[in-house]
């Protein structure tokens, strides 16, 4: 299974049972995620970590 079918196949869902809402939250995880990965090595880490 190809990982951008799975992305279509939950951008179908939430099409299907109308969950808009639920398309910020998952992007707003998808970034801060990213934001983790990106900064885990840098200097502004210890600024990023104490935010949570």
């Amino acid at each position: 299974m190809n990982r951008f079918q799975i992305v279509g196949e939950f951008l179908q869902y939430l099409r299907h049972h109308k969950k808009w809402w639920l398309f910020p939250i998952i992007f707003l995880l998808l970034l801060l995620g990213v934001l983790v990965i990106l900064v885990e090595g840098s200097a502004i880490a210890p600024f990023i970590y104490t935010l949570f």
